[in-house]
């Protein structure tokens, strides 16, 4: 049914829909994937609001090593200074508003590429070409404004919001879970990008729920998982989760063999994290991969994703060979991912569909569509 057949604001059916106790949950509605005006609340009130991923530190290793961003309609830089500090600042030129730099690399000071305004690794500006006679230039009182950035268990959280509580206190409750994995250790071995047809929120629910996982990846790892064994617990404030006891199919998802640190069922555990609102982390003893999402139109998504190894296994002679495999692997289920995502979009676009009932192992859906709706003000 649409808005105009409802007469409610795609707000109003999201709070219908999540005020049903979860017993009796339904998919949210499918103005809110397909609404341009909540798209906007969401990129104001979410994606303007909260810690967002720019990937992983140990991506910019160097002083001048930098990675751009585009948070709510912001360009944003990362970049590591001189002193080896990760900053955030604006990637818009102070003087004709040029954007300065584009994609990734290393530079040894930001220079723009409209006027060449130089700026300096902290974000002060070192000098701009021919403004001598201009009397009220005065270089000393201009720097690219500065955005939040911190290291969270080797992550890069970014934020708009200089209220916001920082990210190892928001998360602490999700390093209660995992802290024994230690995550801060793992060892980045890829990262791309991409862009799907579908919209941000139908990508991260498809990453929350593995009840998908026999049917959509029969072609990959959907052999290793039992759906009586997925445990779906209530999420938490920042973010949801749930976890699988993995077979012995795919071994790099076990702890190495030399790994005497974990015991018991830590060496064969899958977690399937979602920090709110769009960083997804698969987290095994072996490997990790993620995807970071970026809102681009209600129809299309910007991915960030990117993966590698445990210190165990990234130490093991045979690492090359086991990453390939395991990065040809995960290619396999990216398209398999792909084609059910764009799927799921188009069907909510057409006329005569409709939400239904989740199952018992979508828990972390409902958990997510709580906090959208809770973030999204009367």
């Amino acid at each position: 049914m649409t808005r105009h057949e409802t007469g409610l604001r795609p707000i109003d059916e999201l709070r219908a829909t999540v005020a049903l106790p979860f017993g009796r949950a339904m998919a949210m509605p499918k103005s809110v994937y397909t609404s341009e005006a909540f798209l906007a609340q969401e990129l104001e009130h979410i994606f303007a609001r909260d810690w967002l991923c720019a990937g992983r530190a140990d991506a910019l290793p160097n002083p001048g090593d930098y990675l751009t961003m585009e948070i709510a309609g912001e360009p944003v830089i990362i970049l590591r200074d001189g002193q080896g500090r990760l900053r955030g600042m604006s990637n818009v030129c102070r003087h004709r508003m040029s954007l300065l730099l584009e994609g990734r690399g290393n530079v040894r000071a930001i220079v723009c590429p409209y006027h060449a305004w130089t700026y300096n690794l902290d974000g002060s500006l070192r000098g701009g070409p021919a403004m001598t006679l201009n009397e009220g230039f005065c270089r000393d009182r201009i720097a690219l404004p500065e955005i939040r950035v911190e290291v969270w268990q080797g992550w890069i959280m970014v934020t708009l919001n200089a209220k916001a509580p920082a990210a190892a206190e928001a998360l602490a409750e999700l390093d209660d879970l995992v802290g024994y994995l230690d995550m801060g250790s793992y060892h980045e071995a890829f990262r791309e990008e991409f862009r799907w047809a579908t919209n941000w929120k139908v990508l991260a629910e498809n990453f929350m729920e593995s009840y998908h996982l026999p049917v959509c990846h029969a072609g990959t790892i959907g052999g290793s998982v039992d759906l009586m064994q997925m445990t779906c617990p209530e999420g938490r404030v920042g973010f949801n989760y749930h976890w699988i006891m993995k077979n012995d199919e795919v071994p790099l998802s076990l702890a190495h063999p030399d790994d005497t640190r974990l015991t018991g069922d830590e060496r064969r555990i899958t977690w399937l994290i979602s920090v709110y609102p769009s960083l997804m982390i698969t987290l095994t003893p072996g490997y990790f991969w993620y995807l970071s999402l970026t809102p681009d139109g209600p129809g299309h998504v910007r991915v960030l994703y990117g993966g590698g190894m445990s210190r165990p296994w990234a130490e093991d002679p045979q690492a090359e060979r086991h990453m390939a495999d395991l990065r040809a692997l995960l290619a396999d289920v990216n398209a398999e991912d792909k084609h059910c995502v764009e799927s799921v979009y188009r069907g909510l676009c057409a006329g005569l569909s409709e939400p239904g009932p989740l199952s018992h192992l979508e828990r972390p859906n409902y958990d997510f569509a709580r906090y959208i709706a809770g973030r999204i003000p009367q």
